[in-house]
């Protein structure tokens, strides 16, 4: 067993994998990586399950030192990443020498990194994931939901006997892309206003920063519902409410499980991993897709994994 201990954290840096299944009808949401691309693509450098446990680093101020030789991998944000005050670029393997410092210091490009040690992380599993979610007080190192803290231990008990990798330029994901965020259309698009269901994807949003794991608010045109209050109705990953201000807001995956709020859509999946990335006062489009595209999409992508 191989073990790094951390100096520095905040509460913003939290163990996560896929996420939890299964398990709604029960109120426990999903947890899980907030960009699931560069979770996976962080544990694929390894070797590891794509769904292995990774530590999602949220805007730096995350430090940890090696306490043995060591094989790790990072992908997503540029954080600033140092070792040992050697700038270390995201999207590849690297060597962690027995007592040399990772620091990730502060936002150059994007909001999370991810970093993955072979086998993945070890903590318990908790209604089948080890995914951390505060709010609910599951997931994590101790199973209690809890942030990664200084002078916690992180262990992983794969073996660093691994090749060095790095992610091919055409795989790795453009933070800098500006193009719409894909919306699968949902049941309540026809109760808005036509002038509101014209607005929704012909207007510039701006990400609030009153955003979160729970959800992320856009600020633009305000948008009218006109049909009959709503029951309560389970959320899916993505989905965009608008509540009665008219601002919707991006449920992702700390959401409530059930909202009464109408809904645009959405978010696909890969929409939904690029909006992860994005920091307060990004500009953001959103587009139409129907299912069958948005599915198409995702299965293609997967498919870049299967390359080993």
């Amino acid at each position: 067993m191989s073990r790094l201990s951390i100096q520095a954290s905040t509460p913003l840096c939290l163990l996560q994998d896929a996420g939890r299944f299964g398990v709604r009808h029960l109120g426990v949401t999903q947890g899980g990586a907030a960009d699931w691309r560069s979770m996976s693509w962080a544990n694929w450098l390894l070797g590891n399950g794509l769904d292995a446990p990774v530590i999602e680093i949220t805007l730096g101020g995350f430090t940890v030192v090696a306490e043995e030789d060591c094989v790790l991998a990072l992908a997503g944000a540029d954080l600033g990443a140092q070792v040992d005050g050697e700038a270390l670029a995201p999207w590849r393997s690297f060597r962690l020498n027995k007592g040399q410092q990772l620091q990730f210091t502060q936002p150059l490009l994007g909001a999370r990194a991810y970093l993955a040690a072979p086998g993945g992380f070890d903590a318990p599993k908790v209604l089948g994931s080890s995914a951390t979610v505060v709010r609910e007080e599951l997931g994590g190192l101790d199973g209690m939901g809890r942030a990664l803290a200084k002078e916690a231990q992180l262990s992983y008990s794969g073996s660093s006997l691994i090749l060095l990798r790095e992610l091919a330029r055409e795989q790795v994901p453009d933070f800098k892309l500006n193009t719409p965020l894909d919306l699968v259309l949902g049941a309540q698009i026809g109760e808005f206003s036509g002038q509101s269901s014209f607005d929704a994807f012909n207007s510039v949003w701006t990400l609030d920063s009153r955003a979160d794991r729970m959800g992320i608010r856009l600020l633009g045109t305000a948008l009218q519902y006109q049909g009959k209050p709503m029951i309560s109705e389970g959320i899916p990953l993505g989905a965009v409410q608008v509540p009665p201000d008219g601002q919707p807001i991006v449920l992702l995956n700390d959401r409530q499980t059930i909202g009464g709020y109408p809904r645009l859509g959405a978010l696909t999946p890969l929409a939904l991993a690029r909006l992860a990335q994005c920091l307060p006062g990004t500009q953001v489009r959103l587009k139409p897709v129907v299912q069958d595209v948005a599915h198409r999409e995702q299965v293609e992508y997967l498919l870049r994994f299967s390359a080993r």
